[in-house]
């Protein structure tokens, strides 16, 4: 049989098999621990129950807020929590499977009037964020969803493209692209701790990458910002990414084996004894093709190398104090030739390698019933390693190195966070966090003029960021919610510092209606590459003249609408309008360019501090949550991005796409008996974005100049066609006694759209290379947890 015959009669098998008639309904444990959103100490005596069941399972949380729901139907469920003195709380949707129990951290807000007897409130939002903090231009997110949404590849980066203002890059790399602001500003964090960018293939200063390094299987619920940011969070200009782990099951052994085409990874769990709250969970991925090359089966070149290990580790002491130990890591390379189009000749041969990782330690200390204490300490370190070799004007077939950087760079990053719970009003926290930097960087690339290459960086050593910041959540009414606070960034290479105000409020106004606005500074610093790069001057010596740069800067403001529509759909409109400052230029009174418009940590460039830029626009969501199977998100964005280099003229950036629109739309279908819990799913997303621009290359210069000259005089004045990408996700999801399969067909850009998004000035032939979108990309999956 073909491969595609062996696809079709294995998919075929999974949707039309049939099980006894006399199945019984499978169970599943649920379990969690419910807590204080201000003080974190344990909410006893919260009352949990499962939406709809008959007879009612449900229980209630014991001294330390813990809940334990027994057998209850696998499936598609909901919870309610509540408990006199606090509002009630709905969780919708969740995904109870046979192979694995569900294990929830809750938190409950508590109500306004503590001795009300009773507490009516409106269903909560679904899109609420768990950083109580942040109340604009903010959203939570499920490991669901990273995994439902078509074309996500079970990458949260890629899924957040989904949501309004928010693009990736068209070339294929999930780069988050927020509101016409460089990827450069994105802020990862991980457990509330800072971290590098955790993707594989991923270039210096960027923070994005064709694959991210962590799994899904190691995700729980985590929020994504999209600007106003809550005054804890620093370092970040366009967005924070603000990741969490789930914990492992501490009662029992759970496995997950999943198989795809784009790697194979394993996942283990569970406790270290009994009697005892800890647990681990530990996830491994490695390389599909790989594998595959190193078999002999297929011979091609550029096959993505990659592995990825993460996990967490959950060492409780006593009902005050705890501890966790987590971490990520990654490795990738990958070695390509460059061949013109349908030509056999080697243009150029390149090597790339790449590792990350992050191990850190935290500690919860429960000072008593309105204070607390986290603390965390954390190792990071990246490497990177490229080079490229051009071939010769002959056709010698010799080469020559026409470029290679070799980076090392480790943080240590330590934090302390005080919360006090003054009363049912307000809450206040102290936050100091410091990071260590170290570097060893090495850079060499072609001097034309010279005809040799030469040395552009070369330098090691180490400095220090420190931040500081306090928040203060003011309940003023019921219905009017504020926070506000400061955040204080001081960068030791170059001894300069930033104080950052912001404030937010939220009003609801009348029944499931809310308004909130939002305004703050925010500022975040380069690569260190970007400080240390050298100048060279006719004479060979060489200045460093971006030492003393300062970091870019943003004043953010938002305004936005949200209504419940019903029960499970909701209608949200924000207005935002964002002026960059202190934006790093070239020092040249008739350049246009600014490092507004860059990826990474590209620079050739002396810069100061002149250069500004505007994003302004409006984003529109409608989205009704997954019920009785069915969900859609729809979103819309309308937003110009400008910017002003050292000539004074003002002109639209790289990303300046204009508009944005998303329309995902997904159903889930029971087939096969009753109680065999067989799922078809159906998921699909649609996306039509603006052309996205580019400065067009002038090809006599080009010839010329024997290396790539773009028409700088008419920066990002070519734009291609718009983009139209169309992504489908159909599979099967089958519970049977203590398993969970799901196998899964997901094709990216499946009408294969091939809008030019860039071009590239190719020196062996003389001849300009159209970059385009990228083309149609299937993947297969298959899981199985036990």
């Amino acid at each position: 049989m073909s491969p595609k015959q062996i696809i079709i009669s294995l998919t075929l098998i999974l949707l039309m098999s049939r099980g006894s008639a006399f199945a019984q309904n499978m169970t599943q444990n649920i379990r969690g621990i419910i807590t204080d959103q201000d003080s974190k100490s344990p909410v006893i005596g919260a009352n949990v129950i499962v939406i709809g069941s008959d007879p009612i399972k449900g229980a209630v949380t014991d001294v330390d807020g813990s809940f334990k729901i027994t057998n209850a139907e696998v499936g598609r469920l909901s919870l309610k929590i509540s408990i006199i003195g606090y509002e009630d709380k709905t969780l919708p949707n969740l995904l109870l499977s046979s192979a694995k129990e569900l294990i929830l951290d809750i938190t409950m807000e508590e109500s306004f009037e503590k001795l009300d007897e009773v507490v009516v409130t409106a269903q909560k939002d679904k899109s609420e964020v768990l950083n109580e903090m942040s109340l604009v231009s903010a959203r939570s997110f499920s490991v669901d969803e990273t995994k439902r949404f078509a074309g996500s590849f079970a990458d949260p980066a890629r899924m957040v493209s989904a949501f309004a203002g928010v693009t990736n890059s068209p070339d294929g790399n999930n780069d988050i692209i927020v509101r016409g602001n460089s990827p450069k500003g994105i802020l990862w964090r991980l457990e509330g701790i800072e971290i590098p960018n955790p993707n594989h293939f991923s270039n210096d200063g960027a923070t994005g990458g064709p694959i991210n390094a962590l799994s899904s299987n190691m995700l729980s619920n985590s929020d994504f910002m999209s600007g106003a940011f809550a005054p804890e969070y620093g370092n970040a200009l366009s967005g924070v990414f603000d990741m969490r782990l789930r914990r492992g099951n501490n009662e029992e052994r759970e496995y997950t084996l999943g198989l795809s085409t784009l790697g194979i990874d394993f996942a283990l769990e569970g406790p270290f004894k009994t009697d005892y709250d800890g647990s681990y969970l530990l996830n491994y991925r490695y390389s599909s093709l790989d594998l595959i090359d190193k078999t002999g089966i297929v011979d091609f070149g550029g096959v993505p190398k990659y592995q990825d290990l993460s996990f967490n580790i959950q060492l409780p002491v006593n009902n005050k104090h705890s501890f966790s130990l987590f971490g990520l890591g990654g490795i990738s390379s990958i070695a390509v030739e460059d061949i013109w189009e349908d030509d056999d000749e080697i243009l150029g041969k390149g090597e790339f390698n790449n590792k990350m990782g992050t191990i850190g330690l935290t500690y919860n200390y429960l000072i008593n019933s309105r204070s607390y204490l986290k603390s965390y300490i954390a190792l990071s370190g990246t490497t990177l390693y490229s080079t490229y070799n051009k071939a010769e004007d002959n056709d010698s077939g010799n080469f020559y190195n026409a470029y290679n950087e070799d980076f090392t760079k480790t943080y240590i990053r330590t934090s302390m966070t005080y919360g006090y719970k003054i009363n049912t009003r307000q809450k206040v926290e102290i936050g100091v966090i410091n990071n260590q930097i170290g570097y060893n960087m090495v850079q060499n690339a072609w001097n034309v003029e010279k005809d040799q290459i030469q040395n552009v960086l070369e330098d090691d050593g180490h400095t220090y960021r420190t931040q500081g910041f306090v928040t203060w959540k003011y309940r003023a009414t019921e219905d009017l919610t504020m926070t506000s606070g400061l955040h204080i960034q001081y960068f030791g290479l170059n001894k300069t510092y930033n104080i950052e105000p912001r404030l937010a409020a939220k009003w609801e106004f009348a029944p499931r209606r809310s308004f909130n606005i939002g305004a703050g500074l925010h500022s975040k610093m380069e690569s260190a590459s970007v400080y240390l790069w050298k100048i060279y001057a006719d004479d060979g010596s060489y200045s460093q003249p971006n030492l003393n740069l300062e970091m870019s800067k943003a004043a953010h403001f938002v305004v936005g609408y949200d209504q419940a529509i019903g029960s499970y759909t909701h209608v949200k409109a924000e207005l935002y309008y964002q002026h960059l400052y202190d934006v790093p230029v070239e020092n040249d009174p008739n350049s246009t360019f600014s490092m507004i418009n860059v990826t990474d940590a590209y620079s050739r460039e002396a810069l100061v501090n002149k250069g500004t830029g505007r994003n302004y626009g409006i984003e529109l969501t409608l989205e009704q949550y997954l019920h009785q199977g069915f969900y859609y998100l729809g979103s819309a964005s309308i937003f110009n991005s400008l910017y002003t280099p050292m000539d004074d003229v003002e002109r639209k950036t790289t990303y300046a796409s204009d508009y944005i629109f998303n329309l995902l739309m997904g159903k889930e279908f029971k087939v096969g008996n009753e109680g065999k819990e067989r799922i078809l799913f159906v998921n699909g997303k649609v996306s039509l974005l603006g052309g996205k621009r580019y400065t067009a290359i002038d090809l006599p210069a080009s010839i010329a100049a024997g290396e790539e000259v773009r028409e700088d005089d008419k920066p990002f004045g070519s734009r291609s066609d718009d983009l139209f990408i169309a992504n489908i996700a159909i599979g099967t999801r089958r519970n049977k006694n203590n398993t969970t399969r799901e196998l899964k067909f997901d094709v990216q850009n499946v009408t294969n759209n091939m809008a030019v998004v860039d071009e590239y000035y190719v020196d062996g032939k003389q001849d300009i290379y159209k970059a385009t979108q990228l083309p149609m990309f299937p993947t297969i999956s298959y899981s199985i947890s036990f």
